[in-house]
């Protein structure tokens, strides 16, 4: 599992959870789904295809919330978690998937860090520290597409020219590295934040994405505090350490 990961910079464990382990989550992500439309309808409309934060108290109730909590603490998804990450896991975020309002919206390659990073800390960012998504499908759907290796490696001339539209090129264009991951309910997809990737839509898409990191105080400040659960909650879950290790970078960079 683990040299998998290494190597192509993803893993798909297929059927990794059943129906009767994903049917309370599926409620409370749906819930969540509504109450966040419709604070945020423009957007939703407009150009969305994720939302983030959802163990905030801003859309959920408080046992809503715990059962996240307890799902993303659980001794079944941080065992997958821990075999991956070669550090100590640590929790930074909470993300859904869904399909643009707009059908005519199209996806986009894109490594996560060209968001906030520049060309050259972009290229930094391959030698780490790490930032992975654990995504799982509460439905069938198309999956994502991906270009293997690149968690590691900078990108082709095609690549950035798509990645980055220079050149006249698109950022939906076919990349002829590219590999699509189709999705199944119930399976669990690893992927590097670093690699080249895009989201496929239609079906019913809708994925819950969770995102760990390795230990460092820079990337716990992309953790909000409301994010997080209490001590009370960290102290009844299975397996606490990613919260406690979020917690204490937390702390540390406060003082």
């Amino acid at each position: 599992m683990t040299r998998e990961y290494e190597e192509s910079g993803y893993l798909l464990v297929k059927q990794y959870f059943s129906a009767s382990e994903l049917r309370e989550l599926r409620v409370i992500l749906l819930d969540y789904h509504e109450s966040w439309k419709n604070k945020n309808a423009d957007f939703y409309t407009d150009k969305a295809v994720n939302s983030a934060y959802l163990t905030s108290p801003e859309h959920l109730d408080e046992c809503q919330r715990r059962h996240l909590f307890k799902f993303i603490g659980s001794t079944k998804l941080m065992n997958v978690v821990a075999s991956i990450m070669k550090r100590r896991p640590t929790f930074m975020n909470t993300q859904l998937f869904f399909n643009p309002v707009n059908k005519g919206q199209k996806n986009y390659w894109h490594r996560d860090p060209q968001y906030h990073l520049t060309i050259e800390e972009q290229k930094e960012a391959l030698l780490g520290p790490d930032v992975i998504h654990f995504r799982i499908p509460l439905l069938d759907e198309p999956g994502v597409g991906l270009v293997p290796g690149t968690h590691k490696r900078w990108d082709t001339r095609e690549e950035l020219e798509v990645r980055l539209e220079n050149n006249g090129r698109k950022n939906d264009e076919a990349l002829s590295t590219g590999v699509d991951i189709g999705l199944e309910m119930g399976d669990l997809l690893v992927f590097s934040a670093n690699m080249i990737h895009r989201g496929l839509y239609g079906m019913d898409r809708l994925s819950f994405d969770i995102l760990f990191c390795d230990p460092e105080p820079g990337l716990a400040t992309f953790a909000r505090d409301d994010c997080l659960p209490s001590e009370d909650v960290i102290n009844s879950l299975e397996y606490p350490d990613a919260f406690r290790s979020t917690v204490e970078l937390k702390t540390k960079n406060k003082r």
